[in-house]
């Protein structure tokens, strides 16, 4: 495959609102030896490229400035210690940034195929929350069959993907959302119940299907939940907290935490090593992508824009309508 010298990208002129999101031109980015470089044909959109765009979540260092943490395309170039991938390989990857972009260039141990039956666009959205679920709900959160789990945001990203996984691995399932159709969304995917957090008080009404409260709790809105959560976990029960929609400071009644048994925790993904990320992408490889090559699991996109209309897809984003992933087609 020829390789241009020079690709489209999508930069950030200076931390700010969406229009600050333009089409610029970079040179195509080099390999080391244990690299791919990947054509891209759809980008994912997330709340972190949001946060990037506006100036509070800088990428690690040595990273690409470029927004973008997932991506699916077309292997055109493998680095000489490669093993297991070759020129012509479709694949979806997890990055540190530099996704939003025509080429992109990853670790090869970054790389997943695309399962069979999941267009290749659509796989685009799945590297990033697929292993952000697995990592927080199954491996810190310990989610066991049997269990249950309620999912805060059941209707984002992140939300519809673990729901289906929880579901997929035996766990009675719970979300909240904010309307109606996000619920009736959320329940369609394997919720139990989903309860419309802008009407009704979410602990009341969890504690009347699931009795006594959950076992786990993946919440993305940190301050204003956590006492909350808190008060609606079972004995042994395990909070894990993914994002800070609410702010990043509380107060808590740790005698809840003492009494109760609870462990609080969280993490991030980006930042982790390429062996750590490397660790959790083999176990998602073995675990996870058998269930969307039988079609147990699949992934919920709600648009598809061209790169070009960036900034339409961060200003949906903020708003909070959509159900599913956004994603940027190449």
């Amino acid at each position: 495959m020829q390789i241009p010298k020079t690709m489209r990208v999508i930069e950030i002129k200076e931390p700010g609102e969406s229009e600050v999101l333009v089409v610029g031109e970079r040179p195509v980015p080099s390999i080391a030896t244990g690299e791919v470089l990947i054509r891209v044909s759809a980008a994912g959109v997330n709340r972190a490229d949001v946060m990037q765009r506006r100036g509070t979540y800088p990428p690690p260092p040595g990273v690409s400035d470029l927004l973008g943490l997932e991506v699916s395309g077309i292997v055109v170039a493998v680095g000489s210690a490669v093993s297991g991938w070759r020129v012509g390989d479709t694949v979806c990857a997890l990055l540190a940034g530099g996704g939003y972009a025509e080429y992109c260039s990853v670790s090869a141990s970054l790389c997943l195929p695309v399962p069979s039956g999941v267009d290749i666009i659509d796989a685009a959205g799945l590297p990033e929350v697929v292993l952000t679920v697995w990592t927080n709900l199954f491996d810190r959160g310990r989610l066991a069959p049997g269990e249950t789990v309620l999912i805060h945001g059941g209707s984002s990203g992140i939300g519809t993907m673990a729901i289906q996984l929880a579901c997929a691995f035996g766990a009675r399932v719970f979300a909240t959302a904010g309307s109606t159709e996000k619920c009736s969304a959320c329940e369609v995917l394997g919720a139990e119940r989903a309860v419309n957090y802008r009407a009704t008080d979410f602990v009341k009404a969890i504690r009347t299907v699931a009795g006594s409260g959950v076992d786990v709790i993946l919440d993305m809105v940190g301050r204003d939940y956590l006492q909350r959560n808190m008060d609606l976990l079972n004995f042994d029960g395990r909070l894990v907290i993914i994002a800070l929609m609410s702010g990043t400071k509380a107060e808590v009644d740790l005698t809840t935490l003492m009494r109760r048994r609870l462990i609080l925790t969280g993490s991030t993904l980006r930042v982790r090593t390429v062996e750590q990320k490397t660790a959790v992408v083999d176990m998602v490889r073995e675990r996870v992508w058998p269930l969307f090559e039988s079609g147990k699991v699949r992934p919920v996109i709600f648009r598809r824009l061209a790169l070009a209309r960036a900034a339409e897809a961060h200003r949906l984003m903020e708003g909070s309508g959509h159900i599913g992933k956004l994603l940027l087609v190449m």
